[in-house]
């Protein structure tokens, strides 16, 4: 047993307690819970009063309130804990012989890091090892006789976690990586048509199409056209009727500190070694009590810069560093997979490692979840471009977040609509996340897909008007790049969800199936169609505007003057009003370059279905920290400004 003495067990008791307000003196005599209690010979006695006195202000225990203040390991703590509650400590780590009596199956691995219990093998039989922290150790004290001792041992919770880690890693990695595609086969991308297969479809649907176009060519082109058209034109019916749902009202939060549930957050990394400190910077100005916060790192086994980053940057006991595993395939559905057995929270969000959330996100969140029911599975959060000005292309993206977060994502949610969640600030249930399958890891747009599968699951998803700033990307070729990636796992999304019309239908709606097709299927009639009509035109104003000589011809060409005015001016529009709510309309003028903006858009999706044959569930990594971004300062004296972004409610 470590008792007191021993030098792991030591920590430096403090000459002088925090400071107390109105210089008043706390000399009450009451007794301290078994987790302060245990600390007593470390810390002068106002210091545990006040670690009290904030415990039961957040709702959390007092060991757990002088770890988050940096006045205690957890190490240290857990050696305080066995002390005295007369338990042996296990180190779990180097020769510790704890290490080798565990006693856990592959697949017990998930639910042991759940309880914080692993089974050990002990003198007298099957014993365990203990991992309590807060008001899980007075739970244990109460519990606890001297009559009735099992062979029970006490751990750190982040050794217990790491223990389980190394011990069950590689069911963890067939978890991360192959769950969803083993349970719930019908709704993976891993079992689509691909590679040589779907290269061979497309192939002979592309000779069919050739081989009919030299018997009908009129015809045949005049098909393609209306199907095409029809489905671009209902899409943008679809966009025009978001501005027609008025903007809702922020509702502020009402959960107090106490009743606050722990939040995990997840937020993968990849080639971030730039944007740690200020990735570290911005979580930490969440406002949500550090002590419920739950904060996991996911970086690659083989990007030993970003680790290094991580190593170099202090991080406070709420922030814990995961790595993913190698095996399947690299993509960031899978790394979130990953990190999800090790999150403690009843609620997990995700960011990207350049997102600066506004801080009072979570909180927002939460009453969100309060205010919709135990049906509402997931909240999204409005992403917003915080560096328009750096470059043509991020100046359309901003105005594209504008359009879509700020008008079309609430409109969907007014009217109970499928969303295509964003890759970043999504707010989940956890309960629901879980049964819906997680994330696939082989959709390289885990966020669409896992939109409509909450919804086909019976799950509600909604909005809030709570913002997280974002990077967008500078150069042509990293737009170009991310743009793919995204068209392709729309394309993904569209096989796996399409491939049983009829189980859509019947799951969620006529209606919500038809809204499903427009968001996934939409954009590429929109970049199919665009080049064509906007070719036909061009050619019809070379020919110095002639007749036309047959009837297809005629309805190919109103058809693609329609389709050009209606896409352009329902664009307009919809960005008009994004832009509006966001008061930065003086961005409005990049909008006169929107055909150049949509044929880039076009090659996109080219490169995405080539993509989608050759290497589908390759990753395209997004650059990041490669933008001049303003201050939270500049923001909030910037709002008046055109270039720079409103600042949050939350923020002014």
């Amino acid at each position: 047993m470590v008792g007191e003495g021993d030098p792991r067990c030591k920590a430096q008791p403090l000459s002088l307690p925090p400071r107390r307000e109105n210089g008043a003196t706390n000399s009450s005599k009451e007794d301290l819970p078994p987790e302060l209690a245990a600390l007593r010979s470390r810390f002068h006695p106002d210091v545990l009063h006040w670690a009290l006195r904030r415990a039961r202000q957040v709702g959390v225990g007092g060991d757990e309130v002088l770890l988050h203040a940096g006045l205690v390991t957890p190490d240290e703590l857990a050696c305080a804990h066995a002390h005295h509650l007369g338990l042996p400590l296990a180190l779990l780590a180097g020769r510790d012989p704890a290490s080798a009596r565990l006693r856990l199956s592959p697949d017990r691995a998930v639910a042991a890091l759940r309880a914080g219990v692993v089974p050990q093998r002990g003198a007298h039989g099957l014993g365990f090892i203990l991992a309590p922290r807060g008001k899980d150790v007075r739970k244990l004290a109460n519990n606890l006789t001297r009559e009735v001792r099992p062979d029970l041992s006490l751990a750190a919770p982040e050794r217990l976690r790491a223990a389980v880690a190394q011990r069950a890693r590689q069911a963890l990695a067939w978890q991360a990586a192959e769950q969803l595609r083993e349970t719930m086969p019908h709704l993976s991308a891993a079992n689509i048509p691909r590679g040589r297969t779907l290269g061979a479809v497309l192939a002979f649907a592309a000779v069919a199409l050739l081989a009919l176009g030299v018997f009908a060519p009129a015809e045949l082109g005049l098909c393609a056209i209306v199907a095409l058209s029809l489905l671009f034109l209902c899409a943008m019916g679809l966009r025009l009727a978001g501005c027609l749902v008025p903007e809702a009202a922020q509702v502020p939060p009402r959960i107090a500190d106490r009743d606050l549930p722990v939040y995990s957050l997840l937020v993968p990394l990849y080639r971030e070694a730039a944007v740690v400190p200020r990735l570290v910077s911005a979580l930490l100005d969440l406002d949500y009590p550090p002590e419920k916060l739950d904060i996991k790192l996911v970086v690659e086994p083989d990007d030993d810069e970003t680790q290094r980053a991580l190593a170099a940057q202090p991080l406070p006991p709420s922030f814990e560093v995961l790595v993913a595993p190698a095996s399947g395939p690299r993509t960031k559905p899978k790394a979130l997979n990953a990190a999800l057995p090790f999150a403690r929270g009843t609620f997990i969000a995700i960011f990207d490692a350049e997102d600066r959330p506004e801080p009072g996100q979570l909180r927002a969140a939460l009453e969100a979840f309060r205010r919709g029911g135990t049906r509402l599975a997931c909240v999204q959060a409005r992403l917003v471009v915080d560096n328009p000005l750096d470059s043509w292309v991020s100046r359309h993206f901003a105005v594209e977040y504008c359009a879509q977060f700020d008008v079309l994502v609430p409109a969907l949610a007014a009217m109970r609509l499928p969303i295509l969640l964003g890759g970043t600030s999504n707010h989940f249930r956890r309960a629901a996340l879980e049964q819906a399958g997680a994330w696939d890891a082989y959709n390289v747009t885990e966020d669409a897909d896992l939109g409509l599968r909450l919804i086909r699951a019976g799950w509600e998803v909604d909005v809030i008007a709570a913002d997280t700033l974002e990077e967008a990307p500078v150069r042509i070729g990293a737009w170009l790049r991310q743009r793919t990636r995204w068209m392709k796992g729309w394309a993904q999304t569209i096989l796996v969800h399409g491939r049983n019309p009829a189980a859509m239908v019947r799951e969620i709606g006529a209606a919500r199936a038809f809204a499903a097709l427009l968001l996934t299927a939409g954009p590429f009639a929109a970049m199919a169609i665009h080049p064509i009509s906007l070719l036909n035109v061009i050619w019809h104003f070379a020919q110095g505007g002639r007749d036309v000589s047959s009837t297809a011809e005629a309805v190919a060409l109103a058809l693609s003057y329609a389709n050009l005015l209606i896409g352009y001016a329902a664009t307009l529009l919809v960005s008009l009003v994004g832009l509006r709510r966001r008061r930065r309309l003086g961005e409005a003028w990049i909008l006169m370059t929107l055909p150049l903006y949509w044929v880039l858009q076009s090659v996109a999706v080219w490169r995405a279905l080539f993509d989608l044959v050759r290497d589908p569930y390759r990753w395209d990594k997004t650059e990041h920290g490669l933008a001049h971004r303003p201050t939270r300062q500049e923001v909030t004296e910037g709002a008046s400004d055109p270039g720079l972004p409103r600042p949050a409610a939350a923020w002014r």
